[in-house]
């Protein structure tokens, strides 16, 4: 026979697990499909980052605090960059421990030494637009709310986080020489040995195969490990931390957001470079990149696509994936790309303008016999009798274009065009001028 104590004892567990059911059940009945989808697209973000770190952590002879210089040509990541000699660093400071970077005086060519934080956010671009009271010289990057002493002769940087990344760019123009030798005489060092927290642990996956509901797992490490500073950081990550509680409630709440998170992933994947940013004349025009405000997806798609994006005022991005009946661009077919004389591209940037082909979905080069992956202003680009300029884009030479303007592409595999304009003009910054849409030849 139950004794009545135990009885109530009985009775109270029920009704605790009837309330928790029913608190439960309308929990989750507030996780609509636009909420898992804000938080995964939210959460990717940082998690390309972090991807990205672990990737360059374990490349031979990494360290933080270093400069890595890459050579002239060098197409070994993502959306490379064949204008300029480039370089990078992981800084990684703590609170007694600044990093000094220091940056040559560079004159008659681009330059700019650009830091960006674990979102994917620019911190600066140290150069002589951005910086004209201090564009070169001695800078000492300190993490957030830090007191140690500043050299009179430095400028103070703090970063967001206790990390950041450096991408550096010296235009290499037609003296490559001269631009590997100032490519060297950026320096970093660390003013001491910083703590360096390894970056939080994550399943491989790749671009094809985005993370799945894997992404939730652990989420307040991902989050405490870097700073924010999107106006609706906390608004995204109380949805995100109610995620990760919804998908480790059960087995079936972990199969069942799995299955959603995956239809989201691949409708990302369709969406990131079309309807993040303003869609022009078939082009995405990325001119909101590198500071996002509240717009989180356009950051993930960046950080998906192209990571380390740069702000607008340095760099505008117009990136195309389809042709002019708006059908994916195909590497068995080809396109001609015909730039009016009064749409050239040299009109539209203080700087130069460079566009490079590469494959989707891993946004790296595409190979090919003459090793041509881009052009540039300096590229020796054949006008037609009227002044205009035609760009061909297929597996072979075009019929009726110079084959100095043929860009070759991957019989039977998809391609994105990503068409930079440095130091662009209002025209390139407001999308009133983009590239003309690839015309599909029969």
């Amino acid at each position: 026979m139950i004794s009545k104590s135990r009885k109530w004892s009985v009775l109270i567990a029920f009704a605790a697990l009837a309330l928790n059911a029913r608190a439960y059940s309308q929990s989750v009945a507030t996780l609509d499909d636009n909420t898992i989808s804000d938080a995964y697209l939210y959460l990717l973000g940082r998690t390309l980052v972090i991807r990205q770190e672990r990737i360059d952590s374990k490349s031979d002879g990494f360290a933080y605090n270093s400069i890595k210089y890459n050579p002239l040509g060098s197409a070994d990541f993502v959306n490379p960059n064949f204008d300029v000699a480039y370089f990078e660093a992981w800084f990684a400071v703590d609170d007694k421990t600044p990093v000094l970077l220091e940056i040559p005086e560079i004159k008659g060519r681009y330059y700019t030494a650009q830091i960006l934080d674990e979102w994917g956010e620019v911190i600066a671009n140290i150069n002589e637009r951005i910086f004209p009271t201090k564009p070169f010289g001695k800078f000492l990057l300190v993490k957030p709310g830090s007191n140690v002493n500043i050299p009179a002769d430095a400028g103070r940087i703090e970063l967001h986080s206790s990390k950041a990344k450096m991408l550096g760019r010296v235009e290499i123009k037609d003296d490559p020489e001269g631009a590997v030798k100032l490519q060297h005489t950026f320096k970093v060092t660390a003013l001491g040995s910083p703590v360096i927290a390894p970056p939080p642990e994550i399943p491989q996956f790749d671009n094809t195969n985005l993370i799945g509901v894997e992404i939730f797992d652990n989420v307040d490490y991902k989050l405490a490990s870097a700073l924010d500073v999107a106006p609706n950081a906390a608004e995204m990550q109380q949805k995100v931390r109610a995620i990760a509680a919804y998908a480790a409630s059960s087995k079936e709440a972990r199969a069942t957001l799995d299955d959603k998170v995956r239809k989201i992933a691949a409708q990302f994947r369709e969406d990131a470079l079309t309807k993040t940013a303003p869609y022009i004349n078939h082009w995405l025009c990325g001119n909101i990149g590198g500071n996002y405000g509240s717009n989180f997806q356009l950051r993930t798609a960046a950080n998906y696509a192209g990571i380390w994006a740069n702000s607008p005022s340095e760099a505008v991005y117009f990136i195309g994936t389809r042709d002019a009946n708006d059908q994916p661009l195909n590497g068995s077919n080809n396109y001609i790309m015909h730039f009016p004389v009064n749409g050239l591209p040299d009109a539209v940037v203080n700087a130069y303008w460079s566009v490079i082909l590469v494959g989707v979905p891993d946004y790296r080069v595409v190979p090919n016999p003459l090793k041509r992956y881009n052009f540039n202003n300096y590229s020796p680009l054949k006008k037609e009798t009227d002044g205009s300029l035609k760009i061909a884009i297929g597996p072979k030479p075009v019929e009726g274009v110079p084959e100095t303007n043929w860009l070759p592409s991957a019989d039977g595999k998809t391609f994105s065009l990503t068409f930079r304009t440095y130091v662009p003009k209002a025209a390139a910054q407001k999308c009133e001028w983009t590239p003309p849409a690839l015309q599909k030849l029969n």
